[in-house]
Parts: C-alpha cells; structure tokens; sequence
C-alpha cells in the first residue's frame, strides 16, 4: 500500500496511523542496526534480554523476546562468533548451555542503544519534547491495557 494513495477514511483511523508510525519506525531501526553491521532487530532485542536477564538459555532468550528455537541459534552462534555472546554448560544441567553477554557484547550493546536512541529521536523529530512525553506514555497506556504489560516510562501521567 502505498501511504499517499490511502484512502482518506482509512488515514484517520488509529489503527492505520500506528501502523504507518510503526513501519517508519522499523525502517529507521532496520537502517541503523544494518550500518553497526546486525543484520537483523533480533540481535539487539537478544542483547538487550542478556542484559537484563544474565546468563540465560537459548530457549528462554527465545520466549522472552518472542524468536523462533532454530533463530535464535543462529543469532546466538553468530553474536558468539564476533565475540559478543559465550555459551557455558549450566550447572543446573549439564545438558543445555546457558548463553552470556561478554565484555565486548556489551559494549557492542552501548554502540546500538545508541543507534535506536537516534532512530527514536528521527522517528519523533516532528513533536515536541512534551509531546513526545505525552504520546509515549499514551501508548503505554493502550499497551498496558490490552496486554497487561507494565511499560516503562508510563508512571502515572
């Protein structure tokens, strides 16, 4: 669909209107994260799980970010082979691994947090800073609702 042909009706619908914010929103994280050579927005919510989280399983990173078994491996090994990623035996059981966020992963983590911060400041260049603040925690209502998902930021507005 080609936004400027939309049909006026459609155009004051919100739903329309969050899914066009959406898909301009994923083209600018989807640019960034392909200039820090990532090749995909899973590697930094897979990052970011790993962070938060610690040494966790492949399994559990998979379900907690919502990526398919077989995905998530190659994310992993990839992370793994530039450096980012570790993968030891659980003590808990020896069977699986549990997957860790090195040094450098870390680091490289800071690299793309500032990718999406600047594709967030792009995407809401045309609002003010209150609006900004405003819009977001409006957002995190509708989310919060529909979900059940407590949304950072969202206190009480």
């Amino acid at each position: 669909m080609d936004p400027l042909n939309t049909p006026v009706r459609l155009r004051g619908h919100a739903t329309w209107l969050l899914g066009q914010a959406s898909t301009q929103g994923h083209r600018l994280i989807g640019e960034r994260m392909h200039a820090a050579g990532v090749t995909s927005r899973s590697y930094y919510s897979l990052l970011v799980a790993l962070a938060e989280s610690g040494p966790t399983s492949q399994a559990d990173l998979g379900r907690r970010i919502g990526l398919d078994r077989s995905d998530v491996t190659a994310v992993v090994t990839d992370l793994e082979e530039r450096g980012y990623l570790e993968r030891t035996p659980d003590p808990a059981d020896r069977r699986r691994n549990l997957v860790n966020l090195t040094d450098s992963g870390a680091k490289f983590l800071g690299e793309l947090d500032k990718e999406v911060v600047a594709a967030q400041a792009t995407l809401l260049e045309p609002l003010s800073p209150e609006e900004r603040d405003v819009l977001l925690g409006m957002l995190g209502r509708i989310v919060e609702h529909h979900t059940g998902l407590r949304v950072s930021g969202t206190e009480e507005r």
